[in-house]
């Protein structure tokens, strides 16, 4: 499985988010389909994010 990366999946929720503020009227379907997507997003970058933490702390060791 790919490693996804941290800023363009920042920037595809942020793309989300927009959407829903650009919309004067959103499509329920559209909309649930979008917030899937942000789910799937934030669950990807939250493990992302602790493999990052995990690795910081692991060279914080070998340095001390």
């Amino acid at each position: 499985m790919k490693k996804i990366d941290i800023n363009s999946g920042l920037k595809k929720l942020e793309a989300i988010a927009d959407w829903f503020e650009r919309e004067e009227s959103v499509d329920v379907e559209k909309g649930m389909e979008k917030v899937k997507e942000g789910a799937v997003l934030i669950k990807e970058l939250r493990g992302r994010l602790k493999e990052v933490e995990n690795e910081f702390k692991e060279i914080k060791a070998e340095l001390e």
